[in-house]
């Protein structure tokens, strides 16, 4: 899909306007969170590896329970899992709140909290990321998506500088204050949205079979396992910036709370920028080429921090970085976005999250203990060299240009009327579909078939096998199973207008009147006297 569209179009949509408005208030107060926790650290100990834990334990809980959200959010009311998340956020902000002011933040107390409110955030971000097409139509997701990141970064242009102001002035305390009350616009914002969620058909998919599901349908998925390989090897070099920041700040004489917050605020102007940009830079590179340069200039704005000492110049590279950061995490969020239906979509979201979070979490770890063992210095070069092999990694594993396919429900599918009484949790079921295939046509018969099964897979489906008659050469039988009865339902509810266009092929090529006959079979594995009895007189063959 082009990014062709003007980058306010989703302001049209009334919901979208309400909750991104809501969002900026919620993104101030995380950010002046995000620095008071930072700089109180850096206040409590001199350890490295402890101050840029304090990133690693806002990122950690993202890549631990990221998919278990999105799963809940593909089963669930997406909502209502997001007003959970931002009740939680926000007493979480308000006890540490109470903890500081009592002078009882250690930096293990600290850390704990941090990651609880990250523990919040790794709950909300998937539906949230979800929302975004019950929020606006196709045409307007990817402008969604860079409106997300605008909001944020209008907030981080001016948010750590006023969070620096507000501990420089009050302390840490206050700046914990000021984010459990920034969650309320938001809370009551989403209290009042009413999403008009499509009624559910089906009984919902049991919680480790939807993890299932959507860790399934990624590893099948080529075009996202290449986005999650690289926003992970990014995210692993690119956190040494955010991580370290404190310690570049308080390595100048002058280093203070307020340098610590403008310096964060020159990173957020930046990727103000760079997503205003980001819809005119997509529709002229490739989105390799996008993912290269933003890795790129991130590097060298990483060496940059290590290399010079001056104050401005350390302000200057914040900017290229914060552009880079946004619309490197932009592009991936778009491709995931455009590569996924709807029923699995905050699954995927969530698998990319954990891989990017993931690979920030353990950068912070990592970069941090570099700088404990050899020097901030050594660390920041060590981090811009990683993220330069990020950007060869494209080499091998090039980013997917947006998807063109129509990803929405084909909604062909109609149950069939059955001769037995079966619940929706019988099963096994096996599926076979018949073909008359004439020889001039086996060729590209397989080749539909080589797609239908990766389709069949990512939807479900187990042990598929294609079988060809040995008497009659032309006549071939897809073969699969599905454990449960509701579990075909879901399957077949699965396919989408891309998926239907392999069948329809395939319907082409069949020589008898009629579709391919579909036969539908239940596993049993003994015969005692209690078997399957037919009801009207009919068989379990259709």
């Amino acid at each position: 899909m082009p990014a062709t569209g003007s980058t306010f179009a989703p302001f049209r949509h009334p919901a979208f306007r309400t909750l991104w408005t809501a969002t900026l208030v919620s993104n101030f107060g995380g950010l002046v969170q995000a620095v008071s926790a930072a700089w109180l650290m850096t206040q409590l100990t001199d350890n490295a590896t402890l101050i840029a834990l304090v990133q690693a334990s806002n990122t950690l809980p993202i890549m631990l329970f990221a998919l278990a959200s999105g799963a809940l959010a593909d089963i669930f009311d997406r909502r209502q899992i997001m007003i959970a998340a931002i009740a939680f956020m926000a007493v979480t902000s308000a006890g540490l709140a109470l903890v500081a002011w009592a002078g009882a933040v250690t930096p293990w107390v600290l850390l704990a909290f941090t990651f609880l409110i990250g523990l919040g955030q790794a709950l909300y971000n998937p539906p949230w990321q979800a929302s975004m097409g019950d929020l606006v139509p196709r045409e307007d997701l990817p402008q969604a998506v860079t409106l997300n990141s605008v909001g944020f970064n209008l907030m981080r242009s001016v948010g750590p500088a006023a969070g620096g102001l507000i501990v420089a002035a009050w302390g840490a305390a206050v700046g914990f204050a000021v984010n459990a009350f920034s969650y309320i616009p938001l809370l009551i914002a989403m209290l009042r949205w009413k999403p008009d969620y499509p009624p559910r058909t089906i009984a919902r998919e049991p919680f480790m079979a939807a993890v299932g599901a959507g860790l399934r349908y990624v590893a099948l998925s080529p075009n996202l396992v290449r986005v999650l390989t690289r926003s992970s090897a990014f995210g692993l070099s690119a956190a040494a910036l955010m991580a370290l920041l404190p310690l570049v700040a308080k390595s100048h004489p002058e280093g203070g709370s307020l340098l610590f917050g403008v310096l964060l605020g020159c990173f957020g102007a930046g990727a103000i920028i760079g997503a205003l940009t980001n819809t005119r830079i997509r529709a002229r590179f490739s989105n390799e080429w996008v993912t290269r340069i933003g890795m790129v200039v991130f590097a060298a704005a990483t060496a940059a921090l290590a290399l010079t000492s001056n104050i401005w110049a350390h302000a200057g590279a914040m900017f290229p970085a914060g552009m880079a950061w946004v619309i490197t995490l932009s592009l991936f969020n778009v491709t995931v976005q455009l590569s996924t239906p709807r029923w699995v979509v905050a699954r995927a979201l969530a698998l990319y999250q954990t891989a990017t979070f993931g690979g920030m979490a353990a950068g912070a770890w990592l970069w941090g203990a570099v700088a404990d063992a050899y020097g901030l210095q050594v660390a920041l070069i060590g981090a811009a060299i990683g993220l330069l092999l990020a950007a060869a990694i494209g080499f091998a594993l090039p980013m997917p240009e947006f998807s063109e396919s129509d990803l929405s429900p084909a909604n062909r599918f109609r149950e069939p009327v059955l001769g037995l009484d079966l619940r929706g949790r019988s099963g096994p079921i096996m599926v076979m579909v018949d073909y008359h295939i004439a020889p001039e046509d086996t060729e590209e018969f397989l080749t539909l078939m080589a797609r239908r099964r990766d389709i069949r897979r990512r939807d479900g489906a187990r042990s598929w096998v294609l079988l060809r008659d040995l008497e009659k050469p032309d006549h071939w039988s897809e073969s699969y199973h599905i454990a449960t009865w509701d579990d075909y339902i879901r399957h077949n509810t699965r396919r989408t207008v891309t998926d239907n266009e392999v069948t329809n092929a395939l319907h082409r090529l069949h020589r008898d009147e009629g579709d391919p006959p579909v036969h539908r079979l239940i596993e049993r594995h003994n015969v005692s006297s209690h078997a399957d009895v037919p009801l009207r007189g009919k068989i379990d063959v259709l």
